[in-house]
């Protein structure tokens, strides 16, 4: 039998695949390179044909827009090459590639495929990947004796190879001489070499994932035409499997698994050839053991009494280190434990004095604001007051300004009345001038009687205006009133729908996701995934003994109702996992409790509340799990909470001088929390997870809900009263403001006309000197206004000052008590955490105080132990030393000797003189002894081998089937959508069972259903769809850069533009990879870009013996910094 020693390199591969790869290149975020209008769904079918092979949530497909913002790579991509005697070429390059997209144009015999070739073959690759020779001898120039192919590779950033040595770019020289037979040369940056071993070239190729035999990543002129013209769908899955490397996974894992039937035949062969020499081994040991004298069995026999007495004495001595140990590590505990009781003390006091801080505030806040209320008050009436001051000003200069105006009307009229006067020689007659007087006079009753009219209407604006500002007032409380309403309403509809719920499954009252986390839960549980099962949610463990109590356990409990126990961290990690398929990524979670499952509740009598009337919270609740109530214990201390039902009774038992002993809160039936020094209202007013009388719950919770709506009702109703009101008022208000215009129009022209009446010319008879008094004491009259003016405007402006100053007043504190307001919010939050923290701290104070306890109790009995122990070895030793006075080493323990004395103890009695040649039966049994234990070595390490070997290879076939199911699901969508580029549709059928791949295609709009086999499309089509099909390869395999030699040689020019196209953008989307493209082509209509390289060749002339070439779109070297 030998050993088979397996070398599984597929293995490391398929770890990798599975772990999603350490390569470095594999690490990059995969770019899509469609927009997001192009972007479709995958049609039904297409998901349909993936279900058969697995499930699509094991691997997810992204698409990012179009628009990429990576950065060019800095790792593994072709930096320049250069050519010597290489196939029909003498000399060619050095060529520098772009970083991004690189065309290679020429016409026929230019070079462009050999440049492709000697990519491969400098790189490692074989021959016949090439497609142009099956020896590498066949690539040296006719009539020289060797090729040489120079590549540099860059090497940069942070996942450059040894970048200490090979700096900034990687330099692969590969010499070929005439008998086929290569060479390599490694070189760093500055041309020094490094290595010139095959494994270096290897490593580096692994380091930045190069595969150059793969038809992604180098598709030769040869491959393209094969596929271009195969229509076998054998072929196109072979050529699926073969670019995601999933087809050498696949004979690596056939290869292991024929491997592992040829071991277990072997096994077998060995274990039916181990039965025969463990048969013929006994013999020859009976037979042996037959020959011993019977003086060494007594000598061994006497040695072995030796020994046994002093194997008591160590197994003894044994003992007693364990203890000791144990003991010193106890000490150790016990001195841990004391500075976590005084770090928990410390942090105690803190989280006590941060309470009582945050209280002060609180204390502070609320007496600063209570204190600023009258001032408030009183700025605002006075903000009223200079409002209306101020406005009868205005109103006082608007009427002295209209009278200056007047005034200087009249003015003007008399001065020229004067002035025809003078000039005149007629005369008036009498009549006419009394009938203008009698005009007069009627005018300047007129004028006094819109005068009053004006009063009166002002006083009736001021009355709107206050009427409106009041209802706006009005309106705007209860537009907030309406929104409280309309919460609660919303808050009440939702308890009610689950009340309802709950009817039919009382667990739903905690959560709707809870039934169905519980069911995944238990079979999580059946499966072995917990060590011990969790439980939960805690309130559907408990039940009240008095139904009245229950508000005031949900008040006091609040969210540990939702929340789960777990044994340990692991069954935690377990458990929030399961939560996450039913709780989505911001939603609140139930709290999970960690702590060790113990069989019996806690002791607590010694820390409990007392009273002779009230209940703790422990005694209100019948709880059967002794899970659970340790958990409430730990988290609430509900041994030390009372339930007092009426709330001024537990104001009185709370707030006295002596409140219960051991009592440091209660609640009331309400859910009031009251404490020895304050006093919270409960925002609930009825329970909602531990009620019984469910339908009672339901019944008052519709009523509550339909008096809600008819509350809001009730206030949109008084809101759409008080919006007439509003505009009724304003209506009336702007009636009555044109009306006042109107009468201040009508007041002026009156006063006009009476000053035109009094102005008129008159006859000869009329007295000028008579006008010119008059004259002159309108001029007096003018000044005194004018000066009456700007002592009104003077005063108008200091009353604009004193409101605008009023306003600012009552703005500022009006604003400050806002803050106050909006300061206090928060800090009673503030005020609840650092209540719950204080009561953590006390938890964990006894938490430590007690397992201190505990834990030198056990100290002192292990203690005692010792001394037990001490006091045996001191009797064992004396008794040994009287059978053998030196002590002597014993390694076999004293059960084993006892056994040995008495097995040999028989054999003596039962020896008789042997018979028979002793070495010979000495040296058989040896030699049987030997084979039959290096057979059965070999045949246990081989079935451990096979055993590690089974479980391997199945997780990481799943792996593999995982992994073929998501490149699947990955390139069907991809395809999908690079067809939707030029509108059209398409499907691919993988069927891994017949390796077969068929591929659909639609074009236009047509019916969709009708799909297309690819044999029935143009050549246009046919290549547009080979080149969708070949981008989205590139889509799902990595590799730092992609070779295409004449892939638009059958495409006609729409087609060959769409592909380029296509190409382009998905090379702009991924900046971090090299695009190589070789084409007869002169891609003279291709885009200015910087990320865009043309390396254009030229026919080789008569006697040349290098190819000019001439950079397109990026003349300068790129910057290798």
């Amino acid at each position: 039998m030998y050993v088979i020693i397996i070398w599984m390199p597929t293995l490391d591969l398929l770890h990798c695949y599975s772990n999603k790869c350490s390569d470095p290149m594999a690490k990059r975020k995969e770019e899509n390179f469609f927009s997001p209008e192009n972007a479709k769904r995958p049609r039904q079918e297409e998901l349909d044909d993936f279900d058969k092979d697995g499930d699509e949530d094991e691997c997810t497909v992204s698409f990012t827009n179009g628009t990429s913002t990576l950065t060019a790579a800095e790792v593994g991509i072709i930096e320049s090459i250069q050519l010597r005697n290489f196939m029909c070429h003498s000399m060619l390059g050095p060529f520098k590639f772009g970083s991004n997209v690189n065309f290679v144009v020429g016409n026929n015999g230019s070079g462009k495929s050999a440049v492709l070739t000697a990519l491969i073959v400098g790189l490692g690759g074989k021959a016949v990947a090439t497609n142009r020779g099956s020896s590498l001898k066949g690539f040296v120039k006719d009539g020289q004796n060797s090729a040489d192919i120079s590549i540099t590779l860059r090497n940069r950033g942070d996942d450059a190879y040894r970048a200490n040595v090979y700096g900034n770019s990687i330099v692969v020289q590969q010499h070929i001489s005439m008998d086929g037979s290569r060479s390599y040369k490694l070189k760093s940056e500055t041309g020094t070499v490094v290595s010139t071993r095959k494994e270096e070239l290897i490593a580096i190729l692994d380091h930045f994932n190069i595969q150059v035999d793969n038809p992604v990543s180098v598709l030769t002129q040869e491959m393209s035409k094969q596929f271009l013209q195969s229509k076998n769908e054998g072929d196109k899955y072979k050529f699926f499997m073969k670019a995601t490397q999933l087809e050498q996974m696949k004979e690596d894992y056939s290869y292991i698994m024929e491997t592992k039937e040829r071991t277990k035949e072997q096994i077998n062969q060995g274990e039916e050839r181990l039965t025969e020499l463990k048969r013929q081994c006994l013999e020859k040991e009976e037979r042996f053991q037959s020959i011993a004298g019977l003086s060494t069995m007594k000598t061994n026999l006497e040695y072995l009494k030796h020994e046994m007495a002093w194997a008591v004495v160590n197994e003894i001595e044994k003992q007693l280190n364990a203890i000791r140990d144990n003991i010193k590590i106890g000490e150790d505990r016990a001195a841990r434990l004391d500075r976590k009781m005084e770090e928990q003390q410390v942090r105690l006091n803190e989280a006590e004095k941060k309470y009582k801080d945050i209280q002060d505030k609180l204390e502070k806040i609320s007496q600063e604001t209570n204190a600023r209320a009258p001032e408030c008050m009183a700025l605002k009436t006075d903000v009223t007051a200079k409002k209306r001051v101020y406005n009868e000003a205005e109103v006082l200069y608007n009427r002295s300004l209209n009278e200056y105006k007047a005034l200087m009307k009249d003015d003007e009229q008399l001065c020229k009345r004067i002035e025809e006067l003078k000039k005149s020689t007629d005369q008036s007659l009498e009549p006419e001038r009394l009938e203008r007087q009698k005009k007069i006079s009627w005018l300047k009753e007129r004028v006094k009687a819109l005068q009053d009219q004006e009063s009166s209407i002002n006083q009736e604006i001021e009355q709107f205006q206050q009427a409106i500002e009041k209802d706006k007032e009005e309106r705007i409380r209860i537009k907030r009133e309406e929104l409280d309403v309309k919460h609660t309403l919303s808050y009440n509809q939702r308890q009610l729908k689950e009340l309802k719920d709950s009817k039919t499954d009382r667990l739903k009252r905690f959560g709707p996701h809870v039934p169905a986390l519980l069911e995944a839960i238990d079979d999580a549980y059946r499966r072995g995934h917990f060590t011990c099962k969790p439980v939960g949610p805690l309130g559907a463990c408990i039940h009240l003994r008095d139904p009245e109590l229950a508000l005031a356990i949900e008040s006091c409990l609040k969210g540990l109702l939702q929340a789960y126990c777990c044994h340990n961290h692991a069954d935690e990690r377990v458990l929030q996992a399961l939560m996450e398929r039913f709780y989505s990524r911001g939603t609140s979670r139930p709290q999970i409790i960690v702590s060790e499952f113990r069989n019996e509740m806690y002791d607590v009598r010694h820390r409990a509340a007392y009273h002779p009337e009230f209940p703790t919270v422990l005694t209100a609740l019948e709880i059967d799990n002794a899970v659970v109530a340790n958990s409430l214990i730990d988290m609430r201390s509900i041994e030390t909470v009372l339930l007092i039902k009426n709330n001024s009774v537990a104001r009185a038992v709370m707030q006295s001088q002596k409140p219960p002993k051991n009592c440091r809160e209660a609640f009331t039936a309400d859910g009031d929390q009251v404490f020895a020094g304050r006093y919270y209202s409960s925002e609930n007013t009825r329970p909602k997870f531990l009620s019984k009388d469910v339908d009672s719950e339901i019944s008052d919770l519709e009523n509550e809900v339909e008096n809600k709506k008819a509350q809001i009702l009730n206030l949109q109703q008084h809101l759409s009263a008080l919006e007439k009101d509003i505009k009724r008022n304003e209506e009336f208000l702007r009636r009555r403001q044109i009306h006042y215009r109107e009468l201040k129009v009508k007041i002026t022209e009156s006063i006009s006309e009476i000053r035109e009446l009094e102005n008129i010319e008159e006859h000869q008879s009329v007295d000028i000197a008579t006008l010119e008094d008059e004259a002159q004491e309108n001029k007096i009259k003018m000044k005194m206004v004018e000066k009456n003016m700007e002592q009104q405007k003077e005063n108008m402006e200091h009353l604009k000052n004193l409101k605008i100053e009023a306003e600012n007043k009552y703005d500022a504190i009006k604003q400050k008590i806002n803050q106050l307001s909006d300061l206090a919010e928060p800090l009673k939050d503030e005020l609840n955490l650092a209540d719950s923290e204080v009561d953590n701290q006390k938890r964990g104070k006894r938490h430590y105080e007690e397992k201190q306890k505990e834990h030198l109790d056990t100290l002192n009995k292990k203690k005692r132990e010792l001394d037990m122990k001490e006091k045996e070895l001191e009797e064992k030793m004396s008794q040994a030393r009287q059978i053998c006075p030196e002590r002597i080493e014993v390694k076999k323990s004293a059960s084993i000797l006892d056994k040995e004395i008495n097995r040999l103890r028989q054999k003596i009695q039962a020896e008789h003189a042997s018979h028979g040649d002793r070495e010979e039966i000495m040296r058989q049994y040896q030699e049987a002894r030997e084979t039959y234990l290096d057979l059965d070595n070999k045949v246990r390490t081989l079935k451990r081998f096979i055993k590690l070997l089974e479980e391997i290879m199945t997780h990481r076939y799943k792996t593999y089937q995982q992994f073929r199911r998501c490149l699947t699901l990955r390139c069907k969508l991809y395809f999908d959508n690079l067809l939707s580029q030029r509108a059209y549709c398409g499907k691919m059928n993988f069927d891994h069972k017949n390796e077969t791949l068929s591929i659909s295609v639609q074009p236009g709009e047509g019916n969709r259903a009708a799909f297309n086999d690819m044999r029935a499309l143009s050549g246009g089509e046919r290549s547009f769809s080979t080149v969708c099909f070949i981008l989205s390869l590139w889509s799902i395999a990595e590799s730092p850069f992609r070779c295409l030699d004449e892939f638009d040689v059958y495409m006609d020019m729409v087609n060959r533009r769409i592909a380029m196209d296509m190409i382009l953008k998905m090379a702009d989307s991924q900046r971090f990879r090299q695009f190589i493209l070789l084409t007869p082509q002169s891609m003279s209509s291709l885009p200015s870009s910087k990320l865009i390289r043309i390396l254009r060749m030229s026919d080789p002339e008569r006697g040349q013996t290098t190819l000019p070439f001439r950079p397109v779109g990026q003349e300068e070297e790129e910057d290798r910094s």
